[in-house]
């Protein structure tokens, strides 16, 4: 009688993070993420970095100016779990603001360590082994890392250039009756695409369908070029089975302060606040004062940052066409995307490896944000970030420029 072979063990809660976020190496190691693989090789190569979408310079000295009264005056011990009330209050006004929503900010409302703190916790508060989460592809590599944690199965629905938006038939066909969650970005990373009202009214539908939570990452919702945002907890029936997340950092140009929140009905709030109290219970107490008075900054100041960002767009991007690129102008973001297929180019990682040393410039190829068929999908994409300042930009466009001369 032949012994029974050992069952394989299970991975580990790190390994489904890091297979999640395409960080699993073939050999079962741990890799390095792509941000920091392209990062290293600017610096080595002294290459204007386009990759990481952080900007290079400050945001309004005013929201600066509030976060040294917060400390001079004493802000610097716990905040409440649920955040600052000034800044809950902040939070639901700004919503009733821009989009006639009223949540209550004493139980509709809570402060996270960023917006990835706020995804984090809604997936790991609803997601459970058996289930689905749905994103569309290519998709922010945290929301991969969360969903593998979670033990949950990603699922995806496609996005194909030129406008990235989606094929109804196949975000239809995503769906099933385990789709625990929906898991909606929106102006989206790493497209750049705003999603129009009819879609993500087509979403709220197939969600009530098959009774899928929600859930909203919205932090570029002040970032869009030329169309407005919609936010999804507006739409007719998505209101009770949504939690919308957002943050300070996209839209002050403060990511490192890592500010965000969540918003939608108080059981859904509540289950997600029960989880991120054990992960950093409370975070940013000065910051969190400084964001409450930035978020009541008049409109013009929020009309501005976006005609400022759409003119940095469009600088990288002439200089992206020069290079003979297919260049896919973005409605909304930090960042536009690339074909390199017009240069006779077909691998976009290999390229992305190269062009620091060819031109001087950083990128992200765009299939490491997918799983292997949209990697497929995508092969010959790259993505660059535009939230830097405009004289860098013209800089990065002259050497993009030579580009096909150096291949």
């Amino acid at each position: 009688m032949h012994p029974r072979p050992e069952p394989s063990p299970a991975p580990a809660p790190w390994q489904r993070t890091a297979l999640g976020a395409n960080l699993l190496a073939p050999d079962g190691g741990l890799g390095v993420t792509i941000f920091e693989e392209m990062t290293g090789l600017a610096v080595r190569t002294g290459a204007i970095n386009l990759g990481q979408g952080f900007p290079d310079e400050d945001g309004p000295l005013e929201i600066r100016e509030a976060a040294r009264a917060a400390i001079s005056s004493g802000a610097n011990q716990y905040a409440p779990g649920k955040g600052l009330p000034l800044l809950r209050e902040a939070v639901a006004a700004h919503q009733e603001r821009f989009y006639g929503l009223a949540p209550d900010p004493e139980t509709e409302v809570v402060i996270t360590t960023g917006a990835t703190e706020g995804i984090a916790a809604s997936l790991l508060a609803f997601a459970r082994p058996g289930d689905e989460v749905l994103t569309f592809e290519p998709f922010y590599d945290s929301y991969g890392a969360v969903i593998g944690l979670a033990g949950a199965t990603h699922v995806t629905a496609p996005l194909a250039a030129p406008d990235f938006l989606p094929d109804m038939a196949a975000l239809e066909a995503a769906f099933s009756q385990r789709t625990r969650v929906v898991l909606l970005n929106n102006p989206h990373n790493p497209t750049g695409a705003v999603f129009p009202r009819s879609v993500l009214q087509r979403i709220v539908e197939l969600a009530r369908k098959y009774d899928s939570i929600i859930i909203t990452d919205e932090v570029y919702e002040h970032l869009t070029f030329g169309v407005s945002h919609t936010p999804v907890a507006g739409l007719p029936g998505a209101a009770e089975r949504t939690i919308t997340i957002s943050s300070a950092g996209k839209t002050f140009s403060l990511t490192g302060w890592k500010v965000g929140w969540l918003s939608g009905p108080a059981e859904l709030v509540a289950a997600a606040r029960t989880v991120k109290q054990f992960l950093t219970y409370s975070s940013g107490t000065p910051f969190q004062a400084a964001i409450a008075a930035g978020l009541a900054l008049p409109d013009d100041f929020f009309k501005g940052i976006a005609a400022d960002l759409e003119r940095k767009r469009d600088i990288l991007s002439a200089g992206l066409r020069a290079a003979g690129f297919d260049v896919f102008s973005p409605q909304g973001t930090y960042f536009v995307n690339v074909d390199t297929a017009p240069l006779g180019i077909t691998d976009s990682v290999d390229l992305a490896r190269r062009l620091p040393a060819l031109v001087g410039v950083a990128a992200i190829p765009v299939p490491v944000f997918c799983h292997p068929e949209g990697a497929e999908r995508t092969r010959s994409l790259l993505r660059f970030a535009f939230c830097k300042k405009a004289a860098v930009l013209e800089e990065a466009a002259g050497r993009l420029a030579t580009l096909s001369e150096k291949l």
